[in-house]
């Protein structure tokens, strides 16, 4: 088994989008700018939003930080969002989920210029990646194609089974896994809570992306020896061991699954960290104007 190391990784191309970055405000005179709008107080959505911050400063990107309370009207959000879309000095919006109950987080994706939609969620996005015509892609599964390329795993022809079909992660997933690329190239079959036979399904999978957000989810008996195992989930739960109070989860019994492997990555540790770095990625795309002008 060989652990796939989202630190390691992450941290190795952060440095390059970093050089990147001073390169473009030395010719330019100003740096990549990613604005993040937060709603309420949500325990993961603080923290996430957070790490988003930092690393903009630590790859020397500006970054803004829009934050509302849970009584923001959905008007209120979208009319902010126009403001920043109308913004030329912003390259990145990004509106964290999950919002509350009173506001429909479709019409708030919509609402973001699909210019500035460096999480890739917007359905010109998604519909350009389904076309594999250049776009923003959603940032998860962009992280995940950098693990694969930086570990030169080689994905033509093996067959590869999602489990969970999220617009996120899941569903992008199987068509990127799908497409005429490496990583790509795969035979791809997508599962999901209510397909039958689940665990045949994923017996037969060469490689094994599990986002279906539930913790310890894939087992051993559904991993067949020398899977490659992907795991997205991010499963947090109360814990008096830990100082932060809670303890991270994976979709994957990684103690179990782990010896069975080829290669795995670690929760926490693995794809989280790449989701930041497809973001940061995407964000010096747009400011570069290198998919859309």
């Amino acid at each position: 088994m060989k652990l796939l190391d989202g630190k390691y990784v992450s941290e190795k191309v952060k440095v390059q989008i970093a050089e990147e970055a001073a390169e473009f405000l030395n010719k330019t005179g100003r740096k990549p700018h990613l604005v993040a709008i937060l709603v309420g107080n949500d325990g993961g959505s603080e923290t996430y939003v957070a790490s988003k911050m930092k690393n903009c400063e630590k790859v020397g990107f500006k970054s803004s930080l829009h934050r509302y309370d849970n009584s923001v009207t959905e008007a209120e959000l979208l009319a902010k969002i126009e403001e920043i879309n109308q913004d030329a000095d912003v390259d990145g919006l990004i509106v964290q989920l999950p919002l509350p109950k009173h506001i429909d987080p479709e019409k708030v994706t919509e609402k973001i210029d699909y210019r500035k939609d460096v999480d890739g969620f917007h359905p010109v996005n998604l519909g350009r990646m389904m076309r594999n015509l250049p776009c923003f892609i959603p940032a998860t599964p962009y992280g995940i194609l950098l693990m694969l390329q930086e570990y030169n795993i080689d994905t033509t022809g093996k067959h590869c089974v999602v489990v969970g079909r999220s617009n996120i992660v899941g569903s992008p997933m199987s068509i990127l896994m799908a497409r005429n690329a490496n990583p790509g190239n795969c035979t791809v079959t997508l599962t999901h809570s209510r397909t039958k036979d689940l665990k045949e399904q994923v017996l037969q999978a060469d490689i094994v992306i599990a986002a279906i957000g539930k913790k310890n989810f894939v087992t051993a008996d559904m991993v067949k020896p020398g899977a490659i195992i992907i795991d997205v989930g991010i499963n947090r739960e109360n814990s008096t061991e830990t100082k932060s109070g809670f303890k991270l989860y994976g979709d994957v019994d990684f103690d179990n699954v782990a010896p069975i492997s080829s290669y795995i990555t670690p929760v926490p540790g693995g794809v989280g960290l790449m989701t930041i770095v497809g973001l940061l990625k995407n964000t010096l795309a747009s400011a570069r104007k290198e998919i859309y002008s």
